[in-house]
């Protein structure tokens, strides 16, 4: 039986109007995505991967085609969706348990029911006995763990990850993969996480797309599959089928017809 579907990009186009002219970023992209899978979109610099995701989230508008979310169309920022940048954009000034609580102020979403669902998340992530702790008193990890759960409070159906680990020394992003792979595989989330790093989406993904240099276009989809149980981001590592999916990837991005 089918998964069930929750996410489809059809026909989406964008171009940008500069000094020289029309300038083409993403053209016919096209793909679906299922409830609870875990995809990583990789390409070229300027392929315009960090586009398409903010096209996802309602933050940039496309030129041609849909987005459909559980079969819906969206027009602008979606409730469904969540935001994962670069940084943790944590607020120094506000406490682990404040800094989870943003989003759901912003949206007018704090009540008693929703500050016992973020005290759940920090309990059940380790991160409850430092709730009155500011960010300056946490390692990079526990940072990023803290934004995972002030997005994850507002209960989307998709997070979108923008090179959310990019800011991290090499030990501390594979360690941080982890426990954000972790995590979302537990709340059974519906992800889509952009990367420059093939060995981080082979190791995070169902699926892997690649894009070609600008205008993007999806150049080729790969399924990642191992054999191993209870599989993570560190253990699939060890799997000879990680060489064999990192060296087909790369071929496929070292080359562009």
């Amino acid at each position: 039986m089918e998964s069930e579907r929750i996410l489809e990009v059809n026909g989406v186009s964008k171009k940008y109007q500069n000094k020289e002219g029309e300038i083409t970023a993403l053209q016919n992209i096209n793909f679906k995505v299922n409830r609870g899978e875990f995809v990583s979109i990789i390409g070229p610099s300027g392929c315009g991967k960090s586009t398409l995701l903010s096209i996802i989230a309602g933050l940039e508008k496309k030129t041609t085609g849909k987005i459909l979310i559980e079969g819906e169309p969206t027009n602008g920022i979606s409730e469904k969706v969540g935001y994962m940048l670069q940084r943790d954009c944590l607020l120094e000034w506000r406490t682990v348990f404040s800094n989870a609580m943003i989003g759901l102020e912003i949206k007018g979403k704090k009540s008693k029911e929703s500050q016992e669902y973020v005290e759940k998340l920090l309990k059940k992530y380790n991160l409850y006995e430092f709730k009155d702790k500011y960010p300056s008193e946490l390692s990079g990890g526990m940072r990023q763990r803290v934004a995972l759960i002030r997005t994850l409070a507002v209960k989307p159906k998709i997070l979108l990850l923008d090179e959310a680990f990019s800011a991290l020394d090499y030990q501390t992003r594979i360690m941080v993969t982890n426990d954000i792979y972790q995590i979302l595989r537990k709340e059974k989330m519906t992800a889509i996480i952009v990367t420059h790093d093939i060995s981080e989406a082979i190791s995070m993904s169902d699926r892997v797309i690649v894009l070609t240099k600008r205008p993007g276009t999806i150049k080729g989809m790969h399924k990642i599959e191992f054999e191993i149980e209870n599989r993570t981001p560190i253990n699939v590592r060890e799997s000879p089928k990680f060489s064999n999916y990192f060296n087909t990837l790369w071929r496929e991005l070292g080359v562009d017809d």
